[in-house]
């Protein structure tokens, strides 16, 4: 019988022991008895996603997941721009981009425009499709203050400096280049002048006029960081010749995912938080396994609490974690026709304590009725290090997902 995979990642989940909670880890707190469950019956390991002691960003750590290596990553701002519907071309240049407002001398007043929620398409709108010296300019806006900006040209590199100087009261960073070539100065001077085109339109457009009206801070400039060039990259789904999709809410996931070939679901009931439509997720991600081999199902919550340093909410976001996982455990029972494999993994590690990524391991799991079952009977940090999958990277795991689905190529004779 044809297997089928849902790979079920909590954005951030492992952890370090909380002293608020009895020097437990949040998993190791929550009550969990769907992921418990699907730990006893199946093979479980803890996996470095790049390699022991390294942190990885939510970015790299999803390609990673997605099937791709550290050198195939473009950098956050072309993944930002496929999360946000925008088409690349190898040679483009992407950046992530603030709304922000700065004053007549070019002095940062707020680093996201009062962190803008109405308007910015139409600011957008307004500065799109610009050209300067043969580059052509595509800008969209993204959630709230956040928009994508695109360099389409020649002689482009995105060896430039980011012109946000995170923190306001600085004045916005002139863009210089980073390594002294003549493509990547000419960009930083291409994007000077576009900051300046950008700062002319907004600053009395009918948006910001409102806004200004109203007391609020006008979006009238374009603060740019986390430039990447776009290289020739192949789709995951098309070299493994897998039909793929991925729910989640947010954009970086959704725009890994579109790199890869995966068919993207989303919704506007689907936050970030643990206020995020589980039901409707993992109704989603199962209607999905029908009709394709392999299903990511991602929850951020995890770690949002973990850069909150909120232990006891990070907790509470593990348990609607294991509601969501039992969500699908019950739906799937409808798909007779293929066996069902569950895999849960996590991108990185997000300690309270720390506020941020670290290199600590994942605890992973591979479940299902042909899965070898190894002594494990609880899903967390400490336990899953018994388990069969033993200590492995995020590619060894991608690789041993996709031999349950006959995708990987035998090597030798």
């Amino acid at each position: 019988m044809k297997s089928k995979i849902i790979l079920m990642i909590a954005d951030g989940l492992g952890d370090r022991a909380c002293e608020s909670l009895g020097y437990l880890t949040p998993l190791q707190y929550a009550k969990k008895e769907n992921l418990n469950y699907l730990a006893k019956n199946g093979s479980c390991g803890l996996m470095d996603l790049y390699k022991s002691g390294v942190p990885v960003g939510t970015d790299l750590g999803h390609m990673i997941l997605f099937g791709y290596s550290l050198k195939d990553y473009p950098g956050r701002g072309p993944i930002e721009a496929f999360g946000n519907d925008m088409d690349l071309k190898a040679g483009d240049i992407a950046f992530r981009c603030n709304f922000g407002t700065v004053d007549k001398n070019g002095v940062v007043i707020d680093r996201r425009a009062g962190r803008i929620r109405e308007g910015t398409r139409a600011l957008a709108e307004a500065i799109n499709g610009m050209e300067i010296e043969g580059v052509k300019v595509m800008f969209k806006e993204a959630t709230e203050h956040r928009a994508v900006l695109i360099l389409r040209g020649e002689n482009l590199s995105d060896k430039i400096t980011d012109t946000d100087p995170k923190k306001e009261g600085l004045k916005v960073v002139t863009p210089t280049s980073k390594d002294g070539s003549e493509s990547s100065k000419f960009t930083a001077s291409v994007l000077e002048k576009i900051q300046k085109e950008f700062y002319k339109i907004l600053n009395f457009h009918e948006v910001n006029v409102k806004r200004e009206s109203e007391g609020k801070f006008k979006a009238n400039f374009i603060l740019t960081r986390g430039a990447g060039l776009m290289p020739k990259l192949d789709k995951t789904a098309e070299i493994y010749g897998v039909k793929a999709a991925c729910v989640a809410a947010e954009s970086t996931v959704l725009g890994v995912a579109k790199l890869a070939g995966f068919d993207t679901i989303y919704d506007d009931s689907f936050t970030g938080n643990i206020d995020t439509n589980i039901d409707l997720k993992s109704k989603l991600a199962v209607e999905a396994l029908k009709t394709n081999d392999f299903v990511v199902l991602h929850y951020k919550a995890t770690d949002l609490m973990g850069h909150d340093n909120n232990p006891i909410k990070k907790v509470e976001a593990v348990e609607i974690y294991d509601k969501m996982v039992g969500q699908v455990l019950e739906l799937t029972k409808d798909i007779t026709d293929s066996n069902i494999i569950f895999a849960l993994a996590a991108d990185h590690s997000t300690p309270c304590e720390r506020r941020e990524h670290s290199g600590d391991p994942v605890p992973v799991v591979i479940s299902g009725k042909n899965i070898r079952t190894d002594i494990v009977g609880i899903y967390d940090e400490v336990s899953v290090a018994q388990g069969a999958l033993c200590r492995l990277s995020g590619n060894e795991f991608f690789n041993t997902l996709f031999d349950y689905l006959e995708a990987t190529k035998k090597q030798g004779n």
